[in-house]
């Protein structure tokens, strides 16, 4: 598998970058054991190398930031984030979902599989560069995404697409380190008689400061976050 273009992640609170040259973990995780994670990977202590190990992994054996990227949609987890839209949008409670796919940016679509597909593996995206063939599959499998050029992260704005679409009840996701779109969201979803369901993932390094924030989510992962837990339960 060979990587195309550049990425930057959180694994297990480490920032770890991706790019046709390497994987480099350019943080220390916050976090010395995940149960999901040694289901996946193996990985009994959580190190710098094990991150390393496990994007790699990734990389190896689901094309991660790569043009051959698989898309499974078999569950991984029982409530994950993309396993709970799935269901939403398969049983008509959503009209579709604003979802991150690296390769391609923010997605919206009404396809619960893709959905399942996108997220099945992921985590924090925190940005990602353009990869053609990744995008191509995300639309012919019914997916939107918002900007093919670029492969922009921006929630905010994939929800205001999918409400310009005619959409009106939307899920979306929205990771801990951009918490402040979750307000935003909330901002507008009135003005433009919507029904949003936000989903708060990806919080193991959030901060105080983004607790305000979160606790507008209908949804929250509590992750790894003492935080959350404390403060949102």
């Amino acid at each position: 598998m060979r990587v195309k273009g550049e990425h930057e992640i959180y694994c297990c609170g480490a920032r770890v970058s991706i790019s046709e040259k390497s994987v480099e973990v350019l943080s220390e995780p916050m976090i010395e054991y995940c149960p999901l994670h040694e289901a996946l990977y193996g990985a009994k202590k959580i190190d710098v190398e094990a991150v390393r190990k496990s994007v790699e992994l990734k990389i190896a054996g689901f094309g991660f930031c790569c043009g051959n990227r698989a898309f499974d949609d078999k569950p991984i987890v029982a409530y994950g984030a993309s396993e709970m839209m799935r269901v939403w949008l398969e049983k008509g409670l959503i009209d579709c979902a604003v979802v991150v796919c690296e390769g391609a940016g923010t997605v919206i679509t009404a396809n619960g599989r893709l959905v399942q597909a996108i997220g099945a593996r992921l985590t924090g995206i925190v940005r990602t560069s353009p990869i053609p063939e990744i995008i191509q599959k995300i639309r012919s499998e019914g997916g939107i995404v918002l900007d093919g050029k670029s492969a922009i992260i921006d929630q905010v704005k994939g929800v205001k697409k999918a409400l310009d679409l005619g959409f009106r009840r939307v899920a979306v996701s929205v990771a801990g380190f951009k918490s402040k779109a979750i307000s935003d969201i909330r901002r507008f979803e009135a003005e433009m008689k919507a029904d949003v369901l936000i989903f708060s993932v990806c919080n193991t390094c959030v901060g105080r400061a983004d607790v305000g924030h979160i606790a507008k989510a209908d949804v929250v992962c509590a992750s790894a976050s003492k935080i959350i837990q404390e403060e949102i339960g």
